[in-house]
């Protein structure tokens, strides 16, 4: 019995197992009469919009707006906070604020989660991710609170202030607007105010840490200092948006942004690559993009946003130990260099078999989809596929048409997505290594 409940709370498994009990109990939630506007709601659907919410994608199968009650609303946006933080670290929260304590278990998850090592002072941790929570959640409802007031009635704005405040920084993509952000491609204060909730979602938690206490050390004219994950994590997604947008402004400007004035040409552009990170929101509609562009995008959400955020992907910091280690193949150096620092083997092991992971879900979920649906695209699948797999919600429309078995599969990458592939292994591997040997080594050709 020990040994079976010491396997159960393995870490890695009690994530993946609170993330899959959280869907289940949105999916019951959700198929509530009271929840929808007709009274009803499939199975299947209702377990698509709950996975979508907790792993914070943003696909849709039914229109949120019309489709969901006011109640149903406000329960997609609790599963939206409740997965962009993790459940476990709203459990832990609840045990600090009651005084009782928190299992070794549980600081290691939430941990593991937030932060690249182990701290100490495990509830300034719980705290400080509840402050920037709920602080960068409240300057950018406050903000969208004073735009919307001009277009709708105090009621109606509050509530679409909260929802997409929360939307955004959680990364998630859903939208009280059918069409999304369309409406507002050229409002320069919701366009700003959405991509700055955007960008401070997905840089993840020890980051803004770091942020947090660089700005006080600039005011007392101290040296800033940033560790190596704080360093990779800022370039890699600096240079995916300032190379982003020009590269689609430039593609786009005399087609999919033909219609559009300079400025939404200027906004969308930015916009958009910044949401494709893993946000999901859209302010023009993907499907006109050309294919070069839509190419781009895949790239980016497969990307992602960076470790200990809200958003998925393979993580910039993965994307940016790639390109390091490459570099310092073709320099010469066998230790790989980023930062003059030198980065362990076993990191470098991790970044490439997560990237494994990641192409190889990608290929099976598509290969999937296309058999079940062999009247859709590669160019439709591929998309919709690394949308869910990066917890991005962007898609060319098909999302609604596709079959249970296709919605399905979709799920599952969502989920996969969202917890993570190393989560997912580390998972399934045994606690500890049965026996510890060593094989004779042999070699073979590569390439």
């Amino acid at each position: 019995m020990n040994n079976f409940r010491k396997k159960l709370i393995h870490p890695p498994r009690l994530l993946a197992l609170s993330f899959l009990l959280a869907i289940i109990a949105g999916t019951a939630i959700l198929s509530i009469p009271a929840t929808t506007s007709s009274g009803r709601i499939s199975l299947i659907d209702a377990l698509f919009t709950s996975t979508s919410a907790i792993c914070v994608t943003g696909l849709i199968v039914v229109d949120t707006p019309t489709y969901f009650t006011p109640l149903g609303q406000t329960i997609i946006l609790i599963l939206i906070q409740l997965g962009g933080l993790g459940i476990m670290t709203f459990s832990s929260f609840a045990l600090i604020t009651s005084g009782r304590r928190v299992s070794l278990t549980d600081k290691l998850v939430v941990e593991g989660a937030f932060r690249p090592s182990v701290i100490s002072d495990f509830r300034a941790l719980i705290k400080d991710v509840f402050v920037f929570t709920f602080g960068f959640e409240l300057i950018g409802a406050a903000i969208l609170l004073a735009r919307f007031s001009s277009d709708f009635s105090f009621g109606r704005a509050l509530s679409l202030s909260v929802f997409h405040s929360i939307s955004a920084f959680c990364n998630a993509g859903f939208s009280l607007f059918s069409n999304s952000l369309e409406a507002y491609r050229g409002d320069i204060l919701v366009n700003l105010v959405m991509i700055f909730l955007i960008v401070f979602g997905g840089l993840g938690f020890f980051v803004l840490q770091e942020i947090k206490l660089a700005s006080k050390q600039g005011l007392r004219k101290k040296r800033i200092r940033f560790s190596l994950h704080s360093k990779v994590a800022l370039s890699v997604t600096l240079g995916i948006i300032l190379i982003g947008s020009i590269l689609i402004f430039f593609l786009e400007a005399d087609r999919g942004f033909s219609e559009l004035s300079l400025k939404e040409k200027i906004l969308a552009s930015g916009f958009q690559i910044v949401s494709a990170r893993t946000a999901g929101f859209n302010t023009v509609n993907i499907s006109s993009l050309s294919t070069a562009s839509l190419l781009m995008v895949i790239l980016i959400m497969f990307v992602g946003a960076s470790p200990g955020s809200t958003g998925g992907g393979v993580k910039t910091t993965t994307f940016g130990l790639i390109v390091a280690f490459l570099k310092s193949r073709l320099q010469g150096h066998e230790v790989t260099r980023i930062f003059s620092r030198g980065i362990r083997n076993e990191d470098v092991v991790k970044a490439y078999t997560l990237l494994s992971l990641a192409i190889s879900l990608i290929f099976a979920s598509t290969f999937c989809l296309l058999i079940i649906q062999p009247e859709l695209t590669l160019k439709e699948v591929l998309f919709e596929v690394v949308s869910a797999f990066g917890t991005v919600g962007l898609s060319l429309g098909i999302t609604p048409e596709l079959h249970p078995l296709s919605k399905l599969v979709i799920i599952i990458t969502m989920y996969l997505g969202r917890i993570g592939l190393l989560t997912v292994l580390y998972a399934l591997s045994r606690v500890k290594p049965a026996g510890h040997y060593q094989f004779v080594e042999e070699r073979i050709m590569v390439g």
